[in-house]
């Protein structure tokens, strides 16, 4: 949510900032801001609305000359989004400017005290009442930026990413974070900083990421300082390079980024893998595991915790583990988790599943986990990642950055990770077979082949989309392993075409929405040969004596469901276990095209963010 960009070097930063925030638009936000300083003016323009507002406004109310610049996407938290609002904020003497993620909870107390020192305030938002306090703090106590920012900080509650101006410190830009995540590229004379590194990329290969509760001061010929917030310690700058290309941040031809992603998905599951899964050999080896192996083996439970389609994968997860290596697992979503007083022993282990590695409620839960004495592993996409650091141990997925809010290749490369894990953890502790264990080994190294032929279902689900692009409701049904499968393909239809739509296990349907099902319901379901095929056929035939419509995806060759259904989608067979992987696919495609028929912003749907770091 939300995304920052800053430049300080000797480039012009306009236009860095500008394609900065292009490139962080996949974030998810309703407004946009620029503040550029020429050596003489602090001048700022923003807008409600997209970047390419801002491009259009800034361009004809401002000079875009200078060398320091700051641009922020906002996602409206405290007041509405509007040009008021919106990001950067300046200080009642105009000498601050600032850009921030992420809420800072006691902010009305602070605006009353600060209105009680003579402040006023424009703006309905916390961001305006921060940046005052750190101007406060200036100058009661007579403090330089940095000081003065620190010794804020610590007066306030919240998460933040912040970045600040001075212009009578024309050199530096101060920045902090505390759960919202923030990267700074290092080149030659020159600072770029960011919410990720995806803006910067093709000027650096070199990033800081700060830790939580840390801040640094970037400054013109003058090496980096990075403190602690708290006791002012200083930090030594651990510079990572870079593993993302510019090439993957860039549609490549596509005409959206989802699809894009949709398309990558046999390259990136063979990625996850590659390395990892020897079939031939019998071996799995990911090191996240075997260092820790024998807290899985001692394992009373496995609780995973996750968000969103993160937490599908987690549940696809559940049947997968308790299938293969027969532990008993439950899947928490991280938003209720900590907040149900869960019952967490030491001899608990927790999965904590985020694409991002930033969800603030998944990262909350590990804390939580955590001070219970629970071994947490976390499962996620990006390298250096917070969840990457809060964890005891993991595995990332290898998906490369998706830029797409809607995620699909995050999906599937979770549930290619969680499957190796499960079958190591069945290998060690001899619950299934050599022949089975060898067959999903096999199995497994097929899927991307599996998935590529999936992928021509293309045109099938085109057409059957431009059918029912303006359907009010949608059912989704699934049974066993595509249960969960059923649950992600409803949000997808729900996230980037805005139609309404549930899914349900396909028995449950008798318990409830069987009474929605009328001829005007697309019902989507999900009938590989593998599973419960003979329960799903009788519930198909349950919704066509009822006049539903009905979208199967079935195993090719497939005769019986084919003569009921209206529309059938036809996949490449597999095991049962690892059909999610395949079932999916055409899921992702249908919704791509309802969604891009409807004429939604596919990549960037409304009222939605890539990476929550807020609750």
């Amino acid at each position: 949510m939300c995304g920052i960009v800053g430049y300080i070097g000797h480039r012009e930063a306009y236009p860095i900032v500008i394609k900065g925030l292009k490139r962080l638009e996949y974030r998810g936000y309703d407004s946009a801001g620029v503040m550029l300083y020429d050596g003489s003016d602090l001048k700022v323009s923003k807008t409600k609305g997209k970047v390419s507002d801002l491009e259009e406004r800034s361009t004809k109310e401002i000079s875009t000359s200078g060398t320091i610049g700051m641009g922020h996407t906002r996602w409206a938290t405290h007041g509405v989004p509007n040009d008021v609002n919106s990001h950067p904020h300046l200080s009642n003497s105009g000498n601050l400017a600032i850009i921030h993620n992420g809420i800072i909870e006691n902010y009305e107390p602070l605006k009353k005290e600060l209105i009680n020192r003579g402040y006023t305030f424009k703006s309905d938002t916390d961001t305006e009442v921060l940046v005052n306090l750190i101007e406060d703090v200036q100058k009661k106590d007579g403090l330089k930026l940095g000081k003065a920012v620190q010794v804020a900080l610590n007066q306030v509650v919240g998460a933040y990413a912040i970045c600040v101006f001075d212009k009578n410190k024309p050199d530096e830009i101060v920045v902090a974070r505390l759960g919202s995540p923030l990267a700074i590229g290092v080149g030659e004379n020159e600072f770029f900083i960011a919410s990720d590194a995806s803006p910067f990329i093709e000027y650096t290969s070199n990033a800081i990421y700060l830790e939580d509760e840390e801040m640094a001061i970037v400054r013109l010929h003058k090496p980096l300082k990075i403190r602690k917030i708290k006791d002012d310690s200083l930090v030594d700058p651990y510079v990572q390079e870079l593993q993302m290309n510019l090439e993957q941040i860039e549609k490549g031809g596509y005409d959206h980024f989802m699809l894009k992603e949709i398309y990558e998905q046999p390259n990136v599951i063979k990625d996850t893998y590659r390395g990892r899964l020897h079939s031939t050999s019998g071996i799995i080896q990911m090191a996240g595991v075997e260092d820790n192996l024998e807290k899985f083996l001692n394992a009373d439970r496995i609780l995973i915790i996750a968000c969103g389609t993160s937490w599908h994968a987690g549940l696809v997860a559940e049947y997968i583990i308790e299938e293969f290596a027969r532990i008993p697992v439950e899947v928490e979503y991280a938003s209720e988790f900590r907040y149900r007083n869960p019952i967490i022993t030491s001899k608990d282990v927790v999965i904590a599943i985020s694409q991002s590695g930033e969800t603030a409620d998944t990262l909350a839960a590990i804390k939580l986990a955590k001070e219970k004495g629970a071994f947490v592993f976390g499962v996620c996409n990006v390298v250096g990642s917070s969840i990457s650091r809060e964890t005891n141990g993991g595995a990332y997925t290898h998906a490369g950055p998706e830029i797409g809010v809607a995620s699909t290749k995050a999906f599937t490369t979770q549930i290619t990770v969680l499957t190796m894990m499960a079958l190591r953890l069945a290998k060690a502790k001899g619950t299934l077979s050599n022949s089975d264990y060898f067959r999903y080994l096999q199995e497994l190294e097929l899927i991307p082949e599996k998935v590529l032929e999936a992928l021509n279902t293309n045109d099938i689900s085109k057409e059957i989309a431009s059918i029912y692009k303006d359907a009010s409701n949608c059912l989704y049904l699934g049974r066993g392993y595509n249960f969960p499968v059923a649950l992600e393909g409803a949000l997808k239809l729900k996230e980037i075409s805005y139609i309404h739509a549930e899914g349900y296990p396909a028995a449950e349907m008798k318990h409830g929405p069987i009474a929605l099902i009328d001829e005007k319901m697309p019902v989507v379901v999900i009938a590989p040969k593998q599973g419960h095929y003979d329960k799903v056929v009788s519930n198909i035939q349950e919704i066509k004596s009822r006049s539903g419509k009905i979208i199967a995806i079935v195993t090719k060759g497939d005769v019986q469901v084919k003569e009921l259904a209206d529309h059938v989608i036809e996949i490449p067979e597999t095991s049962d276990a690892l059909s999610p992987l395949i079932t999916t696919i055409p899921l992702q495609l249908l919704s791509y095209h309802i969604a891009v028929l409807r004429g939604c912003n596919v990549d960037q749907p409304r009222n939605l963010a890539k990476s929550v770091t807020v609750e």
